[in-house]
């Protein structure tokens, strides 16, 4: 038996019989759920709120506080893939999540301490001496400590939940887990995340308001807890997989041979020489796309003996034909996925509607009123509607009406959904227009109002765009990428939205600060003034619609590069693959 065959065997065991091992199954997928519920739960109670604790607490104009929640949203993106390195490679799946539960509570807990102990904050501004209340270094640096450990722990528990909740099903029955339970278990874990975001959006966002910043981020050290709680009790019945090499170490070999072979000629006709490939490859030649790559896995002097075994060590001259069209696949879909940053931009404007919402009448009776955090909800609401009513109502519809099937393809979606984003933002550009209008008028008569008399409901509108927009964007961005993607590389796909919403985030951030500072120049009153009335946010949002369309006509022409999907791409479910 090859070296490599008994190094299978002996690491991964689950995935070639069926085990007897009592550990796993289905008794450990709620004590997974719970754990991602309830960690979820708490950090999404956050978001909505946070610009208005950062501006009353903190005394952070709306630029500082709005790039504070960017760089925050970029590092929570972006630290899971981080994450399923060091789970990959490093400490395994088990403690990954373990260690990330731990850095969410501490997290948590240092956030609800900046609510009641008085060093942590800046005292109130009295308007007699402003300074005093300006926050400090010290100060400034305790609270972003806990958005620092808040990050930390999502990347840990998102890196690896999915992924170690497969483990405990496979464990019993492969090919029950490659079908109905793996089914079963993927559609519970989208429904638990999707409550999770609905209850933080509403009922947390509801006691924040009502009860106070003490009682609304205690809640959320209590529901982390919760979540530590509900992972480890169930410690003793989980399969823990031992770490193994990561993808991303793949192609960090590739880069590494590629260059150190760049003195190598390559031969035009590929048959003449040979490559290193493993033994059960269906590919022994690399593509000739990104040809000069393939130098990575050029065997020297076609000599067959520097063939090194499947299971032996690399050297870092050297990689397998696999692992080079992998890295191929990352590269060739990059340009595509660069267009889902300015969706990013649009769908994560948390600070803003906020403001907008908080100076708008949002009273549905009397006595009953909406809170302003609260309105995000309904993008939440849109989306989920829309993927629910796309292929039972929409396409069956559709395809009645035009008498025939009718379907559209992934990049078809992913440019629709563009486009819907273009739109909500030319909607939120008029709405605060109108808003803006109305709030100067009142100020013009000096008449005293804390709210402008105009209905919060007409924020609806753009908020059903925008979560229809990144149900056609956002779906189909992670459906190409598994489509496009080897089966091997079913991790990376499932992260790369992720990291497209981290650099989306970080773009809004400089942009931000470019638009302050620039429209704020000579004495003039920012775009984005700290006080909604007096700055232009309307002119913010066109400048987004302008942005999102030059971003459309550049997804044209990615598309176009691109070529076609993987089996035409069907975005009904129905390709030449299936």
């Amino acid at each position: 038996m090859r070296r490599s065959d008994e190094m299978l065997k002996q690491e991964e065991p689950l995935l070639l019989t069926p085990s007897p091992n009592p550990k796993g199954g289905f008794k450990t997928i709620p004590f997974i759920l719970a754990t991602d519920l309830f960690e979820r739960l708490a950090s999404s109670g956050l978001s909505p709120n946070m610009i208005r604790y950062l501006m009353e607490e903190y005394h952070m104009d709306v630029t500082t506080g709005n790039n504070i929640i960017l760089f925050w949203s970029a590092a929570t993106n972006f630290l899971p893939v981080l994450g399923a390195f060091i789970a990959d490679s490093f400490l395994g799946r088990y403690r990954m999540i373990g260690v990330g539960t731990i850095f969410s509570l501490l997290g948590m807990a240092i956030l609800w301490l900046t609510t009641f102990i008085t060093q942590a904050r800046p005292p109130p501004c009295t308007g007699s001496v402003e300074t005093t209340c300006i926050p400090s270094n010290f100060q400034v640096i305790f609270l972003c400590s806990s958005f620092c450990l808040l990050s930390m722990g999502a990347g840990g528990i998102r890196s690896s939940s999915v992924a170690f909740g497969a483990n405990q099903l496979a464990n019993k029955d492969v090919n029950l887990a490659s079908s109905r339970s793996l089914q079963s278990y993927f559609n519970w874990y989208i429904a638990t995340s999707s409550v999770a975001v609905l209850l933080a959006s509403t009922v947390v966002v509801y006691i924040q308001d009502k009860m106070g910043w003490e009682v609304g981020y205690g809640i959320p050290v209590v529901l982390v807890f919760l979540s530590v709680l509900s992972f480890f009790v169930a410690s003793p019945l989980y399969v823990k997989p031992k770490s193994k090499s990561s993808l991303i170490t793949g192609f960090f070999r590739v880069i590494a041979a590629a260059y150190n072979n760049r003195h190598v000629d390559l031969p035009t006709d590929t048959t003449s020489v040979l490559f290193h490939c493993k033994e059960d490859s269906r590919r022994i030649v690399p593509s000739e796309k990104l040809r000069f790559l393939n130098k990575a896995c050029l065997i020297k002097n076609g000599r067959e003996q520097e063939r090194p075994a499947d299971g032996e060590r690399l050297s870092s001259n050297i990689c397998t034909v696999d692992q080079v069209e992998e890295f191929k696949a990352l590269l060739k879909v990059i340009p595509l996925w660069s267009t889902g940053m300015i969706m990013s931009i649009n769908m994560n404007q948390p600070s803003f509607p906020l403001l907008q919402a908080t100076s708008m009448d949002r009273h549905i009776t009397s006595n009953f009123e909406i809170p302003a955090g609260s309105f995000g909800t309904i993008g939440i609401i849109a989306l989920t509607l829309w993927v629910v009513l796309y292929n039972q109502v929409i396409l069956r519809l559709g395809s009645k009406i035009m008498g025939r099937t009718i379907s559209f393809t992934i990049k078809q979606r992913m440019g629709t959904g563009i486009f819907v984003s273009f739109l909500a933002m030319v909607v939120s550009a008029v709405v605060e227009g109108i808003r803006r209008d109305r709030a100067v008028t009142v100020k013009n008569l000096n008449v005293a109002v804390t709210t402008v008399q105009m209905s919060a409901m007409w924020l609806v509108p753009q908020n059903c765009l925008s979560g229809i927009a990144e149900a056609l964007n956002a779906v189909a961005l992670i459906e190409f990428f598994y489509r496009e993607f080897p089966s091997s590389m079913s991790s990376i796909a499932s992260t790369m939205y992720g990291v497209g919403m981290s650099a989306g985030n970080l773009l809004a951030s400089f942009l931000l600060s470019t638009i302050d500072d620039v429209t704020g120049r000579e004495g003039k009153i920012s775009w984005i003034s700290s006080n909604i009335d007096e700055g232009h946010y309307d002119y913010y949002y066109w400048f987004l619609a302008g942005l999102s369309l030059i971003n459309l006509m550049y997804f044209f022409l990615c598309s176009w590069a691109y070529g076609p999907c993987e089996g035409e791409c069907i975005g009904s479910g129905t390709s030449s693959t299936d």
